[in-house]
């Protein structure tokens, strides 16, 4: 019986009893008996604490702009999970997702031993390689969904590696300092081949994990740098190279920074990937693209914002956007998953939210806080912060509403669960 995609995702969540099971084995054994194509001509995995959609959506509007047909894997979805697998920028079919998941299912159940157990993610992985080795994209995106060493998508030698940032989440996963989890980060990458890090100060753990692989390392700050200029930016490199270019579209000061480490993938992949006027394709790139969620404006007065960041080093980098800002008073639609580090979100916004209207999750995951839960965070990390508190997030919103006035500004963010919410519900 052919089963719809929905049908599909719903017994890929029964499959493994495990919604996270890090390792390559599983996942690497399906693929070979799938025959392990080639994915791509060329393949850049890009990992880190944040940015790395960002990332993935600019290499991807790069490489357009140059002509070339891209493949990009992204992981979470917000409205649809077609949007996790691009082709030449348009979202995979239900067919063709289909088909996929039914390679995936007859290559997990061939042979006389037990059926292989992959979890909902790893179908996802698998569904994106056999899509784009199908497709004949030149250059496939990967973004690398938790950790790296043991992420599904590092089955796949990547050409180039990037590491956006490293800070902490998923600490029950990967460590519980920026050491650790930068060594697991480093696992993507490979020996004699460009690893790409993104942020100014990475951690030691990091560096020293790349260094013990045999990357060809290149640093923001030290082998590229970020200049800012009165009007738009210039992008350099050690070598020489440089790009005049107009500001990111993406809002955030922080966008800099991951649009520097696309160019520096893309100058370390192939000289000749962008074509005959490198600046040019990546000038036009930078003017137009657009990732959901990444401080994205829906417009309105009060304006609202929906951003999906979801841990420290993002709550400072909307902070940093928020002081350059021009608004009023910010209301703040957020929610959290217990596993997140809720109080230092908050503390890393403080005072510059004028009003918190919490929203609990426990009815939209079993990882969802519930409301009293931020409301007990929020007392004891930001003791008299002004506040109200709902079951979910379209309450929260329509009492965010209700409570700004022209000027201010309305920010809801906290998890993917929030910015699906927002979206969902035609908030524009």
């Amino acid at each position: 019986m052919t089963r719809t995609l929905a049908e599909w995702l719903a017994y890929q969540e029964g499959v493994n009893p495990r919604s996270i099971e890090l390792g390559l084995d599983r996942v690497r054994a399906v693929w070979q008996r799938m025959g392990a194509p080639r994915v791509a001509p060329y393949v850049i995995t890009v990992g880190g604490t944040n940015g790395k959609g960002s990332t993935v959506a600019m290499l991807e509007a790069m490489l357009q702009a140059a002509g070339k047909r891209t493949g990009a894997f992204t992981s979470p979805h917000l409205l649809a999970y077609n949007e996790r697998v691009r082709i030449d920028g348009r979202d995979a079919d239900d067919a063709s997702l289909v088909a996929a998941f039914e390679r995936i299912e007859t290559a997990r159940l061939q042979g006389a031993e037990a059926p292989i157990p992959l979890t909902y993610f790893e179908f996802g992985t698998l569904a994106a390689l056999d899509l784009f080795a199908r497709a004949g994209v030149d250059v496939a995106v990967l973004e690398v969904g938790l950790g790296g060493r043991l992420d599904a998508v590092n089955i796949i030698d990547a050409d180039v590696a990037v590491i956006t940032t490293v800070d902490l989440d998923h600490v029950d996963w990967l460590g519980p300092d920026r050491d650790s989890i930068g060594r697991e980060k480093a696992g993507i990458a490979r020996a004699g081949r460009p690893a790409i890090v993104g942020e100014a100060q990475p951690p030691n753990g990091l560096l020293a994990a790349l260094a013990a692989i045999g990357a060809r390392v290149e640093r923001a700050g030290v082998d590229f740098h970020v200049e800012r200029l009165d009007h738009g930016w210039c992008w350099r490199h050690r070598d020489g190279t440089a790009m005049q270019l107009p500001d990111p579209a993406l809002a955030a000061p922080v966008q800099y920074a991951n649009a520097a480490a696309a160019i520096a993938a893309l100058h370390a992949l192939d000289a000749g990937v962008l074509g005959a006027e490198p600046q040019r394709a990546v000038a036009a790139a930078l003017g137009r693209v657009s990732v959901a969620a990444r401080l994205q404006c829906l417009g309105g007065d009060p304006p609202l914002y929906v951003d999906v960041g979801h841990n420290p080093q993002a709550a400072r980098a909307l902070a940093q956007w928020l002081d350059g800002a021009p608004h009023g008073r910010v209301h703040a639609v957020f929610g959290a998953l217990a596993d997140k580090d809720v109080a230092g979100v908050l503390a890393a916004l403080g005072p510059r939210i004028a009003h918190w209207h919490l929203a609990g999750l426990d009815r939209d995951s079993p990882r969802g806080l519930p409301v009293q839960a931020l409301v007990d965070i929020l007392h004891a990390a930001l003791p008299g912060a002004v506040h109200d508190a709902h079951t979910g997030v379209a309450p929260a919103l329509a009492a965010a509403r209700a409570a700004a006035v022209p000027g201010d500004c309305i920010l809801a963010f906290g998890s993917f669960f929030v910015a699906s919410a927002v979206l969902a519900s035609g908030a524009a």
